[in-house]
């Protein structure tokens, strides 16, 4: 197999400041930080010039950083910052393209951040008027009935001209949320009862939140609560939101990443982390604190013995410095205090729910390196009856692999060190799986976002003889082909289908085109997202990390897996919306296009007619399976509102809307549970009651541990049925025709 540079990267998942902190413009209300103070640091500036000339230079669109670039910066990063349109005014808008439009570009080359500081100000005075406003509002009684309306989705509608129609929105933003939160609150105390009257519904857990609060005193919380994340936002992370909005301009999978979130990228491509050994999440019954889920076997935090499952956090002490108190405090600033490099400590204030500050106690971990063994490859054997063309029913023993990404340690196996990898990892789980005599495998790539393009390739030798695997070419038309070329190898070499859905994206794509192309195997499920480049990752900046778009992946038919993805030859439901998810639906998206074949012997063909036949079977089969039929319901069920269509505030309407909702939900759930052999459930409110007990017990289990859901599993069955039924064309070689 041809070797190539270790650094290039498949992009796991981007991660930028806006998305995770600043989601929506009307839900970020903040009091005025002293943005003013922010005075850009040596690193800084070196950072913001080396991202400039990365952009500027060696992006694969090879378009410079000029003036032109820089003014659709400029209005990316007003939108990244106030999606929704409703924080700034046109005059802000006006004014800041007026001053900035034609040098934004430049002043970036020059490492200077004080335009989007300053910008960034204007947000937070806004915010801080939206706050200052909601503050007021909520300590009146607000009418939840009336005329009015309110469209949600105003991404394609304008500024607001005045602040008189700008505070009209925000005074129905705020009756909309109103209205949200006392319906959920009467969904909630319905599910209480329901707990009451039979406690064993609970699974022996406490789920009574039995929250006294008003409506107005839990969104004014909630709103206090982004109010100090906004405020806690250290320079670094601005600057982020600045850079990372510049790299997106480009392409939606070149990102900037302030130091912490760096970390968080080592740690998805990787399955590493230097931590103490525990998941965290908001506590259920009130979201100010946070709560330990689970401790990691062996890991640092269950080795105290003194660190439990439900402790609440109240403190953290980092690196030996003075205690903080993080009440309020998001899951992940709370992880960035926690996690650091192995052998030091961090010392944590803890206490136990429905319990006294007064009794709580603190702890000292050290931290250490924490290999997340359960996020890698799994392998299972299931069993299913089998009519073949005969009428004869026989049993068959299919191996299930499901792959997570495509992931590597990528330091570990520079320094010489044990390391974990995706093909490593299948490796051993296909020697397993064939030990068990299977008679078919299935892939599933389902969610799988990507990874190491080396070990695609790697996997991919596992199961073709030998031959070109993908095509990359580079921002100068360079065309490079990765090879199998092993001698004809296959470790598994018997019925294989590979499942696929909106979610898998690059590495995912390779593999599932591969085996498309040379007819190894059906590739069934949805059209996959359609991240068709490959990112260089860059550790040596000044400050935090960079992935930058170099190259474009074509498969060795030519056609490039960039924005169209790859389309299974039978299609299953889909259970993602195609106008919000996948890269069809991402601002600055590369275009598709196409190359030359390369040259490669297929190993079998499904012809057009058998893959006529199938998707015939298997609609028909989707029709009749209840779990099918209950998806198909949700996807109808989910298309009920739209929220970029004016929605009615008027909390009687919303009321009966959602109750025909919650009927339609009930009715779709109750006609599986019949047409499985179980109970149907009495009304909506059991109905929920026994979903949140099922789910929070399940988040108490290790992922290992977890029965499969059967709306998940329903696919696995669907593409081992297809795959026993589908007989390939085998290529024959010219030996064999003469």
């Amino acid at each position: 197999m041809k070797k190539q540079p270790a650094q290039w990267l498949l992009s796991i998942a981007s991660i930028g400041v806006v998305g995770a902190i600043l989601t929506q413009s009307y839900g970020t209300a903040v009091a005025n930080t002293d943005t003013e103070s922010f005075v850009q640091t040596p690193e800084q500036k070196i950072t913001t010039r080396q991202v400039a000339a990365l952009l500027d230079r060696s992006h694969y669109l090879n378009q410079p950083l000029n003036s032109e670039m820089g003014s659709k910066i400029l209005d990316m990063y007003i939108d990244s910052l106030d999606p929704n349109h409703t924080l700034f005014l046109q005059s802000d808008v006006d004014e800041f393209k007026k001053k900035y439009a034609d040098d934004f570009g430049s002043r970036l080359k020059r490492g200077d951040l004080s335009a989007g500081v300053e910008i960034f100000e204007r947000y937070r005075t806004r915010s801080s008027e939206y706050f200052e406003m909601a503050n007021k509002m909520l300590k009146t009684k607000i009418d939840l009935t009336g005329n009015e309306t309110i469209i949600l989705d105003r991404e394609k509608l304008p500024h607001f001209k005045t602040k008189k129609a700008q505070r009209d929105y925000w005074a129905r933003q705020l009756k909309f949320q109103l209205m949200s939160i006392t319906l959920g609150q009467e969904s909630e105390k319905a599910k209480e009862k329901v707990f009451l009257d039979d406690p064993d519904i609970t699974r022996g857990q406490d789920l009574v939140r039995d929250d006294q609060r008003t409506p107005s005193e839990i969104l004014l919380n909630r709103l206090t609560r982004q109010q100090g994340q906004m405020d806690r936002l250290k320079d670094d992370e601005i600057m982020e939101t600045v850079l990372n909005t510049a790299m997106l301009t480009y392409d939606p999978h070149s990102n900037y990443y302030a130091p912490v979130q760096a970390n968080e990228l080592q740690i998805q491509s990787s399955l590493q982390l230097e931590g103490i050994g525990v998941s965290i999440r908001p506590d259920r019954k009130n979201p100010d604190y946070t709560r330990i889920v689970t401790l990691v076997d062996g890991g640092p935090a269950a080795k105290t013995g003194q660190i439990k499952p439900n402790d609440l956090i109240i403190g953290i002490a980092k690196d030996g410095k003075t205690m903080t108190d993080v009440i309020g405090w998001s899951t992940r600033e709370i992880v960035s205090l926690i996690r650091g490099k192995r052998g030091t400590s961090v010392t944590l204030k803890l206490r136990q729910p429905n319990s006294p500050d007064a009794s709580a106690r603190t702890v000292t971990v050290v931290r250490d390196i924490i290999q997340q063994e359960e996020s890698g490859v799994t392998q299972r054997v299931i069993e299913m009856p089998y009519t073949d063309n005969n009428n004869q029913v026989t049993t068959k023993r299919i191996g299930v692999l499901e792959i997570p990404s495509f992931y590597l340690n990528y330091r570990a196996r520079r320094n010489g060190e044990d390391y974990r990898s995706v093909s490593i990892d299948t490796e051993n789980a296909v020697k397993e799986l064939n030990k068990q005599n299977i008679d078919g495998l299935v892939i599933d790539l389902r969610n799988d976002p990507g990874g190491s393009l080396d070990e695609v390739a790697k996997m991919l030798g596992l199961f073709i003889k030998s031959g070109p695997l993908v095509q990359i070419r580079d921002n100068r038309g360079n065309i490079q082909v990765y090879r199998d070329d092993d001698g004809g190898k296959q470790l598994y070499d018997g019925k294989l289908v590979v499942l696929t859905n909106l979610a898998s994206a690059s590495a995912s794509e390779i593999f599932a085109a591969a085996i498309q192309d040379y007819g190894r195997g059906l590739v069934v499920g949805n059209t996959t997202t359609g991240k068709g480049s490959a990112q260089i990752q860059l550790d040596s900046l000044a400050l935090g990390s960079a992935t930058l778009t170099q190259r474009k992946f074509y498969r060795i038919t030519g056609g490039s897996t960039q924005n169209k993805g790859v389309i299974p030859d039978v299609e299953l439901v889909n259970i993602y919306d195609d106008a919000t998810f996948g890269e069809r639906a991402q601002k600055n998206a590369l275009p598709w296009d196409t190359i030359k074949t390369a040259a490669y012997k297929p190993e079998g063909k499904f012809s057009s007619d058998t893959l006529k036949t199938l998707n015939q079977q298997s609609k028909i089969r989707q029709q009749q399976n209840p779990h099918f039929v209950y998806l198909s319901t949700l996807n109808d069920i989910r298309n009920m509102d739209d929220e970029k269509k004016p929605i009615d505030l008027d909390i009687n309407k919303r009321r009966a809307k959602m109750k025909l909702i919650e009927q339609r939900s009930l009715e779709a759930e109750n006609k599986r549970q019949i047409a499985t052999g179980s109970s149907p459930y009495a009304n909506w409110n059991t109905y929920q009651a026994a979903m949140d007990a099922k789910f929070e017990e399940r988040s108490q289990m290790k992922q290992s541990e977890r029965p499969e859901l059967p709306e998940d599993e329903v696919y696995i069955y669907e593409a081992a049925q297809l795959m026993l039924d589908a007989q390939p064309e085998v290529i024959a070689t010219p030996e064999e025709k003469l």
